[in-house]
């Protein structure tokens, strides 16, 4: 059992939704990041997927991509990112923190060495992007043995052939795209979302966590109320660019997270 699987076991418990926070490493800096990373879980946040910048992010929107260059012209680096979750440990030991981003990074570090740093500098589970089921020897199975989440993504165009590929050797959660694009584009639609997770669900016990196209308190509780939780990341990257406060961020933050728990 990791953080994630407890924390969904204990929403669970409490019949309540997920709700889940994207932000990127580094951005504006280290210390931002780290202040707003240490906020999150009393905004109402219950897992943090923190970005890893990297200067190729195929799935992401300007917002992201735009968020990434900041972070990585700021000297924000893999190891600069275990030290946030490092010091966010120093006060935390329960919420989950899931690293999202692409493979290159944690290659050029060397995989073993990767997933030591990360298991004791605290993470749970790992998001990357770009490293499909065909190539879990890679990463996703090296992972699991070391007691990390592997998280993968389904889409609309995941079909019923596609899918228990794509649920192979997943474990924590599954993130299932509302939208056929890139980060920060479209509107999530519920009377979409929801068939769509009761498809997948029909293949999987793991629970479903929608993102992509989530701006509003309205639109968290919406999806939260047909999947298992939501996640927001564009929205919130959106406001940290604009120059907003750390508690101005986290305002906005717990109204989102309030929409989802009211699910």
């Amino acid at each position: 059992m990791t953080r994630i699987d407890d924390t969904f076991a204990r929403l669970s418990a409490e019949n309540r939704k997920a709700f889940v926070t994207y932000v990127m490493a580094g951005d504006p800096d280290a210390a931002t990041t780290t202040e707003i990373v240490r906020g999150l879980p009393g905004a109402g946040v219950d897992i943090i997927e923190l970005g890893l910048p990297f200067t190729d992010p195929m799935a992401d929107g300007p917002t992201i991509q735009l968020a990434g260059q900041r972070a990585l012209e700021g000297g924000m680096t893999l190891q600069g990112t275990l030290d946030i979750v490092r010091a966010f440990r120093k006060g935390d030991t329960t919420t989950p923190i899931v690293l999202m981003g692409y493979y290159n990074p944690i290659y050029s570090r060397g995989v073993d060495r990767f997933l030591a740093d990360a298991r004791e500098a605290g993470i749970d589970g790992l998001i990357i992007v770009d490293l499909p089921p065909e190539e879990d020897s890679e990463l996703c199975i090296p992972a699991q043995a070391a007691g990390l989440n592997f998280i993968r993504l389904a889409t609309p165009t995941t079909d019923e052939k596609r899918l228990p590929k794509v649920l192979q050797n997943t474990s924590g959660f599954v993130y299932y795209v509302s939208i056929t694009g890139i980060t920060g584009s479209g509107v999530a639609d519920a009377a979409k979302v929801g068939p769509e997770v009761a498809r997948i669900k029909q293949s999987t016990d793991l629970p479903i966590i929608v993102g992509f196209g989530i701006r509003t308190p309205d639109a968290s509780r919406d999806i939260a109320a047909v999947a298992d939780g939501c996640v927001v990341g564009s929205a919130i990257v959106d406001r940290i660019a604009k120059g907003d406060s750390v508690q101005d961020v986290l305002a906005y933050v717990k109204s989102l997270a309030d929409g989802a728990h009211s699910a």
